[in-house]
């Protein structure tokens, strides 16, 4: 189900997983197979906020002021 007021990521932004990161990086698990690393600027395209839909349930991705990342249903 797609909602008609989203747009998808370009597939073209994802970042290759062969990039560098620092030892013990939280990105340093999307190294894993079967785990494709996407940054969250992609994913958020320059706002505040994404509406992301999962199963038919709707949920949002959000930045905090103090930058960090909350999914809420």
């Amino acid at each position: 189900m797609t909602h008609p007021n989203l747009n998808p990521h370009p597939a073209a932004a994802l970042l290759p997983e062969h990039r560098e990161r620092p030892e013990g990086d939280a990105g340093s698990q999307a190294r894993s197979p079967g785990v494709t690393l996407v940054s969250s600027k992609v994913l958020l395209q320059g706002q505040k906020a994404v509406a992301i839909e999962h199963q038919g349930c709707l949920y949002k991705l959000q930045v905090t002021k103090a930058g960090k990342l909350i999914l809420t249903k």
